[in-house]
């Protein structure tokens, strides 16, 4: 809602970020699906590389491609900022992920700032997040700050007196049956291959059928598995990158594959880690 909304203020180019190409793409055609599409054919697109990104007043893009801008096409950001009516405006969405490239995107457009104090009144920085930490703040303490808070839900916590050990085959079976029509139950796992085999377990033993949400899906079969399905086994992919429209319980196993590099023989290996 927000970038429809700043393009109709008069902003000309807004370039926001997501973690993963899969929103990227959502979100451009949910915007263009929003817009009136006789003024202008595609009011927002997808990726650096389109060839539609110099028409679109509004660009969404993964950190690491923000990154690559700042980096590297710095004076065509500062001619973008000289040239719109009203300025140039970085989004920073889902900034809780803490990456690596989000954290050099923050870092890089506070030097972008003051490289170019002539254009402060044209740049326009928005970091947007589920839980904020208060240090980042301190990134852009020299420059203009506007904070602006929600108000918050209460977080109701089921405590178990005994420690649980129950498998993630049997817990999902027993919270299917508490389920009423309609309602959903996502399942976080460490990697697809653990998706697929959860998947054909969870048939097998319960008779119960269960769908894969990972990140080589089309984002429209995506869509529509969660438009009409009940039960996900699913990477991180979709822990920012969907909506569910009945979500009761979320299970998460706690666990990641991640690449780790190992200085001692110079390779990099997939280990599980604790995803906390």
């Amino acid at each position: 809602l927000l970038p429809p909304l700043l393009v109709v203020a008069g902003y000309d180019k807004i370039l926001i970020t997501q973690p993963r190409r899969l929103p990227c793409n959502l979100l451009s055609k949910r915007v263009n699906s929003t817009m009136d599409n006789s003024i202008l054919s595609d009011w927002a697109v997808s990726g650096a590389r389109s060839s539609k990104v110099l028409r679109a007043p509004i660009l969404y893009l993964t950190d690491g491609l923000l990154k690559e801008y700042l980096l590297y096409r710095e004076r065509y950001l500062v001619h973008q900022a000289k040239i719109s009516k009203r300025g140039l405006v970085f989004f920073i969405d889902e900034i809780h992920e803490r990456s690596i490239n989000i954290d050099l995107c923050l870092t890089l457009l506070a030097r972008f700032l003051e490289k170019n104090p002539s254009i402060h009144s044209k740049l326009k920085i928005i970091i947007s997040s589920a839980t904020l930490d208060p240090s980042i703040s301190r990134i852009f303490c020299p420059f203009k700050l506007h904070e602006m808070k929600l108000e918050t839900s209460t977080l109701h916590q089921v405590d178990r007196k005994t420690p649980c050990t129950e498998n993630i085959i049997d817990l999902v079976s027993r919270l299917n049956q508490q389920l009423d029509c309609n309602e959903q139950i996502l399942c976080f796992v460490k990697s697809a291959q653990e998706v697929a085999q959860l998947i054909k377990l969870l048939k097998l033993v319960k008779g119960l059928p269960a769908f894969p949400l990972v990140q080589s899906q089309p984002s429209n079969e995506q869509q529509k598995l969660i438009e009409t399905k009940h039960i996900f086994f699913s990477t991180t992919v979709a822990e920012t990158s969907l909506t569910f429209p009945s979500l009761k319980y979320v299970i998460d196993t706690g666990l990641i594959h991640m690449p780790v590099y190992d200085p001692s023989t110079d390779t990099t290996e997939l280990c599980e880690l604790n995803a906390a």
